[in-house]
């Protein structure tokens, strides 16, 4: 997850300026399984939260490593550390997506390793893609990649089959929630995702989450409550507006007329980006045949045909 991305669209927006008081303490490198390493990017921020998550994955000489953070100097020799004291070696890296968060630090793996081959979902040049269904081994770990577009087009999520775990990738975090690209197609990777595992998830930033299927639930349904708040305010501007007898132009808002009843507790400040969100739900339900755009940026509900 990167700043730049972040205006597509940033789901509960008023964590935004509390988010680094409520952030738990998360260790540069922390074994979280026998066969799961968490090393840090050392990149916190607003946005990566404590900072990328990259995962080595595996128990033998060879392992698996899950996305690069930027290739900042601490993760560089935090991963050279790790690999030391594991005596081992990374087999392939594995990369969720093309943020350059999860995947600029591939320079500095191939320095420590120069022979890891590196996956991702629509390859850069000297890498290999990764195909849904596809399978990567090594003592200790199998994985499954998923592709799960939403967030980015090319986003992979992993499945760990000895721990029934799931890797999310940015689809899902650790705090708070995801920016997308897509709502229509995140929603259906999320669902996608949801009966995947039935253990703990580990996201592409902020602590491991102990339910998956919950906590990807809990994402459906938010999103699901946030449409329904833009049908809901586009239904009552309508019908206010037959009751008043004015005219059906009336009836269709701009995003940001409705962000300012939907958002009306959030700092204004915050209200542009929350018009972004808005317009990728307005896009969703345009694409359902349920909103109709006129006038470049008016959006009303759709008339029903009468029966």
């Amino acid at each position: 997850m990167i700043p730049s991305r972040l205006p597509l669209h940033y789901h509960n927006l008023s964590i935004i300026k509390r988010m680094a008081s409520q952030l738990v303490h998360l260790p540069e490198v922390e074994r979280l399984s026998p066969a799961c390493i968490r090393i840090l990017g050392g990149n916190p921020g607003k946005f990566q939260l404590q900072g990328t998550n990259t995962y080595l994955v595996g128990t033998g000489p060879r392992r698996l490593l899950i996305d690069t953070g930027e290739g900042k100097p601490s993760w560089q020799a935090a991963l050279k550390r790790v690999l030391a004291e594991e005596k081992a070696t990374v087999q392939a890296a594995l990369l969720t997506h093309w943020h350059h968060d999860h995947t600029q630090g591939v320079p500095q793996l191939l320095q420590l390793v120069p022979d890891a081959a590196v996956y991702k979902c629509d390859p850069a040049a000297g890498q290999l893609g990764i195909a849904d269904g596809q399978v990567f081994e090594v003592d200790g770990a199998t994985l499954t990649a998923v592709h799960t577009p939403g967030h980015t087009t090319d986003h992979m999520a992993f499945v760990l089959r000895e721990e029934d775990a799931l890797f999310t990738g940015d689809n899902v975090l650790g705090h708070g929630t995801a920016v997308f690209e897509d709502l229509g197609i995140y929603l259906t990777s999320l669902a996608k995702m949801e009966n995947l595992v039935s253990g703990r998830a580990y996201p592409g930033h902020g602590a491991v989450l102990p339910e998956a299927r919950t906590k990807i639930a809990e994402y459906i349904s938010h999103r699901h409550q946030r449409e329904l708040q833009v049908i809901g305010t586009l239904g009552s501007a309508k019908e206010s507006s037959e009751t008043s007898g004015e005219a059906a132009a009336t009836t269709a808002w701009s995003p940001m007329e409705l962000v300012k009843v939907i958002y009306r507790d959030v700092p204004e400040e915050l209200h542009l980006p929350a018009s972004h969100g808005v317009i990728l739900i307005l896009n969703k339900l345009l694409a359902e045949d349920k909103v109709v755009l006129e006038h470049g940026d008016r959006w009303r509900l759709k008339d029903k045909p009468n029966l």
